[in-house]
């Protein structure tokens, strides 16, 4: 019998891609309304008299998240692989927005002194461990839903909730922003967007209690072929073992050093690097984002056609390649003349910040707030960034999916994509400001993002293997078996 090709009905498609997407979507509002915040939260949690600290501090703190993610991955993966897709990503869908509703609750370190960044470090694990089940489980939920041949077309649109939860973010943070004075979102007007979170999360939560386990992983567990330990199989086992690291150093790796460039490092860059108002850079983000998001849709379904390396592998190229003259033209259109960084201690006040400095004559001074950047100049310098993250994230769902079979699926899709994202994407701000920091150079924090685009370049472009052809739907060969799922799921139809 031949792999199935179309699915049961239409319909139900589009309801399993709504289903996996609107809490993914959340979850991604949630992680990312705490990067979108820094220079708000920075001195909020951490003392504010030393400005540097406390950015590379928060910064820090925003970085445990992600470092926590494989352990997400690994836990609710093998509640994935042993109870079920849709069990586990209802419970980390729970602790992402109870998690994120906590953060508009904590106490300043004003009020509460170090209790408030202990608090915020524990809270963003929790953040870290929902995220690090969500992602896999969404992923191969919706994958194992639709039809061998256009599986990069459909988990695109799970893969632009990365880009729609960051637009999502900055559009809720904007609107509260206008809804009050500046002083008063200081005060308290920046706890709303966390706590909008509880409104997102229920409904989400109303929708995946609806949905219905997908049709592969009930295969599995009728069949009796379900894996009693998971972690072993897909790790103890040299061949699966080698296709997780390939996943990890070929394709993950450089994922998220190009998706988390054009996502957060872009954003901090402008804020703290380049004296843009927070406000302004929001706006830049937000409008930079939303032109590219469509084309993780397009990217996907070209995955389908000419194959996921291609695409993966070229948008790789084109950061490495252009992420430097973006970075000086980005420089350029701030218009403050921005040449370094310096750490410098006010002897008033005894504050140290990070201080960007400008040539005037022979000396270099502290550069001025850009009044007047190019707005839509740096508009087109992040949508080309995001650009080649949609061309490296659009396909990489499906590619993980195909690259491992289902009953260790949920647990090997999390690791690489989460140590990836994890370790290479979520120390990337604070190394990337660090860098600047240390050595005085706008330009110094692109070493991190190009070293690790061209380790995947060289190990995608030797080890990785072409994944568009893999035929998953060929697990369920028993008619009698395939019957007796429908009741999970839909099937696709088969043929012969």
């Amino acid at each position: 019998m031949s792999s199935p090709a179309k699915p049961h009905s239409s319909g139900s498609l589009v309801r399993v891609v709504l289903g996996s997407a609107t809490g993914t979507l959340i979850e991604w509002y949630d992680f990312y309304i705490f990067g979108a915040l820094t220079s708000v939260l920075s001195v909020k949690f951490y003392p504010p008299e030393n400005q540097t600290f406390a950015l590379i501090a928060y910064l820090a703190t925003f970085a445990a998240g992600f470092l926590v993610r494989p352990f997400g991955a690994l836990f609710f993966g093998c509640v994935g692989d042993l109870v079920g897709r849709r069990i586990a990503f209802i419970f980390t869908l729970s602790i992402m927005g109870g998690a994120t509703a906590a953060v508009g609750m904590l106490p300043t370190f004003q009020t509460a002194g170090w209790i408030a960044p202990i608090g915020l470090i524990l809270i963003r694990l929790l953040q870290g461990l929902a995220l690090g089940g969500e992602y896999g489980g969404a992923a191969v939920y919706l994958a194992e839903h639709v039809p061998d041949g256009r599986r990069g077309f459909y988990t695109s649109f799970l893969q632009t909730t990365a880009g729609l939860g960051m637009i999502a973010s900055l559009s809720v943070i904007l609107a509260t922003e206008h809804s009050m004075n500046g002083p008063s979102f200081q005060r308290w007007g920046w706890r709303l967007p966390f706590l909008l979170s509880l409104i997102f999360v229920g409904i989400s939560l109303v929708i995946r209690i609806r949905m219905k386990e997908s049709p592969i992983f009930a295969h599995v567990k009728a069949s009796g072929t379900q894996c009693a330990r998971p972690l072993k199989e897909a790790f103890g086992n040299w061949a699966n073992l080698r296709q997780v690291l390939v996943s990890l150093f070929g394709a993950a790796a450089g994922q998220a050093v190009v998706s988390y460039t054009g996502l957060f490092y872009a954003l901090f860059y402008m804020q703290n690097i380049l004296r843009i108002n927070t406000h302004t850079t929001n706006v830049i983000a937000l409008i930079g984002l939303a032109m590219a998001t469509p084309t993780f849709i397009l990217f996907g379904a070209l995955s389908d056609r000419i194959g996921r390396k291609k695409v993966m592998l070229a948008g790789m190229l084109l950061c490495l390649v252009c992420i430097y003259p973006i970075y000086r033209a980005m420089q350029q259109a701030a218009g403050n003349n921005v040449v370094g960084v310096t750490s410098t201690k006010d002897p008033v006040t005894n504050e140290t910040r990070l201080t960007p400095l400008t040539r005037e004559g022979s000396s270099l001074v502290a550069a001025r707030q850009a009044s007047h950047p190019n707005m839509p100049l740096l508009i087109l310098l992040i949508c080309l960034q995001n650009l080649f993250s949609c061309m490296v994230y659009g396909p990489i769902a499906a590619y993980l999916v195909e690259a491992f079979p289902a009953k260790i699926r949920y647990t090997s899709v999390s690791l690489p994509y989460h140590l990836g994202n994890g370790i290479f994407g979520g120390l990337l701000p604070v190394i990337g400001v660090g860098l600047c920091a240390a050595t005085g150079n706008l330009y110094a924090g692109l070493l991190f993002p190009m070293s690790v685009c061209m380790l995947s370049l060289v190990v995608g472009s030797l080890f990785l293997k072409e994944s568009s052809g893999t035929l998953i739907w060929s697990e369920i060969e028993s008619p009698a078996v395939s019957q007796l799922v429908l009741t999970a799921a839909p099937l696709p139809a088969t043929t012969d």
